[in-house]
């Protein structure tokens, strides 16, 4: 894949671009409880390119989550943490090493499947009312990871699994974060050994990272304001037409 990227090419006004996306992103992300990673690549790939768009974000959403960490340390739920990991982390390692190997347009096409089809699978997991023991967990942990490591916005089915295994409130929110930080920095490591993760690559997600970071506040402001249904109507139309964006990016490679 070609991943030369150059930030310092990049100007003024797309860099105001990207800080404004992944601050908006980072709303709807926090309005819709997810998010985040499956608008912000929408608007990212035509800059970045979409063969370095899973490496920067990896970065820019490790500072998201990151940042959850910090605030909810102390709700983690080490056990569901773990048993997730522990077939979750392998299987996000191979996912992410599977994503160094497609060439850019065949990334297109996963990114834009999986984009659009996360507006019917968040409704059907929504409507799900599934109960997860142990072993439950650890084995959805290993899909989830192997989704996680090559695609973004995975964020939704580590919401669901945890939720069917009972985590609730500030404890859903600790444990996804923790989980999502750790495979974060393990996909980051993997791409870096992979040269497909260099300074400029991480530059630019240091800079998404940092401008999701006030998003949560607004989000939370416009909680009290707006619809449930509004937002997520909204955020639906953003992420499928985005996918069909990435298909056609296939289709006219």
């Amino acid at each position: 894949m070609d991943t030369a990227f150059d930030l310092a090419s990049v100007g003024v006004p797309q860099l105001v671009l990207i800080g404004l996306v992944a601050f908006a992103a980072s709303i709807f992300g926090g309005l819709a409880g997810y998010g985040t990673g499956l608008v912000l690549p929408v608007f990212l790939a035509p800059v970045v390119g979409v063969a370095n768009l899973i490496p920067v974000m990896a970065v820019g959403m490790s500072i998201n989550n990151g940042s959850r960490v910090a605030a909810f340390w102390r709700h983690v739920s080490w056990p569901h943490a773990r048993r997730v990991l522990w077939l979750g982390l392998p299987a996000c390692l191979a996912g992410a090493y599977g994503y160094t190997l497609l060439p850019a347009r065949w990334v297109a096409l996963a990114i834009g499947i999986f984009l659009i089809a996360s507006v019917p699978l968040r409704r059907l997991l929504k409507r799900a009312d599934v109960q997860l023991g142990a072993r439950g967990v650890a084995v959805g942990g290993a899909g989830f990871g192997f989704i996680n490591g090559g695609m973004t916005g995975a964020g939704l089915l580590l919401i669901a699994l945890l939720m069917a295994a009972g985590v609730q409130g500030a404890a859903l929110i600790a444990t996804d974060a923790i989980v999502s930080l750790i495979m974060g920095a393990a996909k980051i490591a993997l791409f870096g050994g992979a040269a497909r993760l260099d300074t400029q690559l991480a530059l630019a997600g240091l800079l998404i990272g940092a401008c999701t970071a006030p998003g949560a506040f607004v989000a939370r402001w416009l909680l009290e304001r707006i619809p449930a249904r509004v937002h997520t109507a909204f955020m639906e139309v953003v992420v499928m037409l985005g996918g069909l964006g990435f298909v056609w990016r296939f289709t006219g490679s």
